[in-house]
C-alpha cells in the first residue's frame, strides 16, 4: 500500500490521459460508497447514458471491479487493457520515472481508465479505494463528488480521530463542484464544510437538503425521497438494510447534481437505479446444505452495527456467526456489535497474509461479556462454513471481504 498521486499521474500521462475521455463522479466514505456507486450507475444506465463504474476490492474475480453498462467486463478486453498499462509501466520503470513501482491498485485504476476510454464511456462513477485525498482515483477531475459516511477505519493510514478521517475523505472535493454528504458526525461535517468552502464547492446534505422517509419491514426498506430537484415516493430498495436509505439519498443527490451538467436522469430512471441496483456480498442470502446463509462485507465496527441492526429487523436473531478478520481491524469493536445477536461463534482464518489467526480472535471473543455459549475455531473457511451450518439453521458470515469472497464462491 502506498498513498500519493505521483505514480498515477505519471501513468495516466504515459497512457495519454484516458481519464479525461469521460466525465466522472467520485464517491468516498467509510461505509456505503460501493452501494452508492452501484445505485448511481444503475440509474444512469437506466436513463440511457453510456455508463461505467469502478469499485474495489473484488470478491472472487478481478473482472468484478470494472462494470460497463450493467455488465462486468469480459476477460479478453480486460487482458488487452492490462497489457497496455503493463507496457506503460515497464517503459516508465526503464526511464526511472517511478521512485517505487506502482501498486496493484494504481495499476487497476489505470486499467479502468483505459477500459472506459476504449468503451467510449460518457460518464463513470468511481469508488475511492481508501481515504480520498491521496487515493489513485483522485487523479480525475470529477464533475460531482460524494462522501457517504465517516467513521474510524484504516486508522494507520487515515488518522485516529473523526476529524482526521474526514479531512482525508474531503480531499476528493475539487473547485466549484457539487458535493453530496451523507449523515456524518458533527466533527466530520465541520471539516468537510471548511474544505468545501475553501474550494467554493456546494454541499447537499442528506437529511437536510435531501429528506428521507422510510419504512423497514423484515429488512426491506420502502423509501420516499424529497430533494430540491425531485420527489420519489415509496421506492422499494433492492439493497436490504435500513442503512441503505441514507445511501439511496446520496445516490439521488448525485443524480440531481449531474443535471446541472446536462446529464439528465428522470424520476423513472432514478427510481430504477434504487430498485434494481445489485451489490454482491452485502446482506446477500444463500442456501447451503439446508441452511440459510447470509454474507455481509462488514469489516469495521460501523458496518458490524449496521449488520446487527439488520439481523434484528429481519428476525435473524439468534444466529451462528462465522467470523474472520484482518489484523489491522478493530476486531473487538466488531465482535461487540455482533455477538449479542449470536447463539454460537465459529472463527476462521481468511486466506490473506494480513489475516488475524482464528485462535487469537476466539480468545478475544471468549473474554467478552456477551460471548455466546459456543465458540469454536475452524481454520479452513469451507470447513468452518460446514461446521457453522451444523450448529444452526441460520448462519451469518462477516468480518472481512477476504473471507466472504471465497465463501461466496463456495455458496454460489
Amino acid at each position: 500500500m502506498k498513498f500519493g498521486l505521483e505514480n498515477i499521474r505519471a501513468l495516466s500521462a504515459a497512457l495519454d490521459h484516458p481519464e479525461r475521455s469521460f466525465q466522472s463522479v467520485i464517491v468516498a466514505g467509510t461505509n456505503g460508497k460501493g452501494s452508492v456507486t452501484a445505485m448511481a450507475s444503475a440509474a444512469l444506465h437506466a436513463a440511457g447514458h453510456r455508463t461505467a463504474r469502478y469499485t474495489s476490492p473484488h470478491l472472487e474475480r478481478i473482472e468484478e471491479r470494472f462494470v460497463i453498462g450493467e455488465q462486468i467486463v469480459a476477460t479478453d478486453p480486460l487482458r488487452a487493457a492490462a497489457a497496455v498499462v503493463q507496457d506503460a509501466v515497464e517503459r516508465l520503470v526503464r526511464d526511472g520515472r517511478f521512485e517505487v513501482p506502482p501498486t496493484f491498485f494504481e495499476c487497476t485504476t489505470a486499467v479502468a481508465f483505459e477500459l472506459f476510454r476504449r468503451s467510449a464511456v460518457d460518464i463513470a462513477v468511481l469508488e475511492v479505494g481508501l481515504g480520498g485525498r491521496l487515493d489513485a482515483t483522485n487523479v480525475v477531475s470529477p464533475i460531482a463528488a460524494a462522501i457517504t459516511s465517516i467513521d474510524l477505519d484504516h486508522q494507520a493510514q487515515l488518522g485516529n480521530t473523526i476529524a482526521e478521517v474526514a479531512r482525508e475523505k474531503a480531499g476528493v472535493i475539487k473547485p466549484g463542484i457539487g458535493v453530496v454528504l451523507g449523515p456524518v458526525p458533527a466533527a466530520a461535517d465541520q471539516v468537510i464544510a471548511d474544505v468545501a468552502a475553501a474550494q467554493d464547492a456546494r454541499i447537499a446534505r442528506v437529511g437536510r437538503d435531501i429528506r428521507l422517509t422510510s419504512i423497514t419491514v423484515a429488512g426491506a426498506t420502502a423509501l420516499t425521497i424529497d430533494s430540491p430537484a425531485r420527489h420519489l415516493e415509496n421506492v422499494m430498495l433492492s439493497l436490504p438494510g435500513r442503512h441503505q436509505a441514507a445511501n439511496a439519498g446520496v445516490a439521488v443527490g448525485i443524480l440531481d447534481e449531474l443535471r446541472r451538467h446536462g446529464i439528465a436522469v428522470d424520476d423513472r430512471a432514478a427510481a430504477a437505479g434504487l430498485t434494481t441496483a445489485h451489490w454482491p456480498g452485502r446482506l446477500e442470502r444463500f442456501q447451503f446444505r439446508g441452511c440459510d446463509v447470509l454474507i455481509d462485507a462488514a469489516h469495521n465496527p460501523a458496518g458490524a452495527r449496521a449488520l446487527a441492526a439488520y439481523l434484528a429487523e429481519a428476525g435473524w436473531q439468534p444466529a451462528t456467526l462465522l467470523f474472520g478478520a484482518m489484523r489491522d481491524k478493530d476486531v473487538a469493536g466488531m465482535l461487540a456489535a455482533l455477538l449479542p445477536s449470536c447463539a454460537a461463534l465459529v472463527v476462521t482464518t481468511p486466506p490473506s497474509p494480513r489475516a488475524m489467526a482464528a485462535e487469537q480472535i476466539a480468545a478475544l471473543a471468549s473474554g467478552m461479556a456477551d460471548r455466546p455459549p459456543i465458540v469454536e475455531v475452524v481454520d479452513d473457511p469451507q470447513a468452518a462454513l460446514e461446521r457453522a451450518c451444523q450448529l444452526g439453521q441460520r448462519v451469518v458470515a462477516a468480518g472481512s471481504m477476504f473471507l466472504i469472497g471465497p465463501l461466496r464462491g463456495i455458496l454460489r
